[in-house]
């Protein structure tokens, strides 16, 4: 998926770290075109092997300093997964929360307007402002609870009309 176009444009994100007084350098050049491509979530330890791949001086301190770098500018954020690995993705546009099914790994993202109730009522109850884009929630997805039932109703016990 390639973000041209929006604020990781290499020009941009260049003027960015200059005005902030950082070095453009070529891993970090390489870094953002990885995350420019990335499809979706990708781990600190994901990037570190696809920079590699291009650049093989790439060291793991290098992509998590940038990273750090990146999240400070703005440009990317990161979440958690339901297994607590730190993911990280370009700036979405539009805020999301996420599903992840304990049973079958599956994960989905959900738009903040779907969890509305649930942060309004976090802040009424709690005084709590729920940061969406860090929130997980784990459980599982239909697919798998109808798997269950199914098995479930497999393994229960005839009934018999006598008894």
């Amino acid at each position: 998926m390639d973000r041209s176009g929006s604020a990781l444009e290499p020009a941009t994100v260049r003027d960015h770290l200059r005005e902030r007084g950082f070095r453009w350098t070529p891993q970090r050049r390489a870094i953002l075109e990885i995350l420019r491509s990335a499809a979706g979530h990708v781990t600190a330890a994901e990037l570190v092997e696809r920079c590699r791949a291009v650049d093989p001086e790439v060291t793991p301190s290098t992509v998590y300093r940038t990273l750090d770098v990146f999240e400070e500018l703005s440009l990317v954020v990161h979440s958690h997964g339901p297994n607590g690995r730190q993911e990280f993705h370009a700036v979405p546009d539009d805020e999301h929360a996420h599903l992840a099914c304990d049973t079958c790994g599956n994960t989905w993202e959900v738009a903040k307007d779907e969890l509305t109730s649930l942060v309004d009522a976090l802040r009424r109850a709690h005084g709590f402002v729920a940061s969406v884009s860090h929130l997980t929630i784990s459980g599982t997805c239909s697919d798998c609870s109808d798997r269950d039932r199914q098995r479930t109703a497999l393994m229960a016990p005839a009934h018999t009309a006598d008894g």
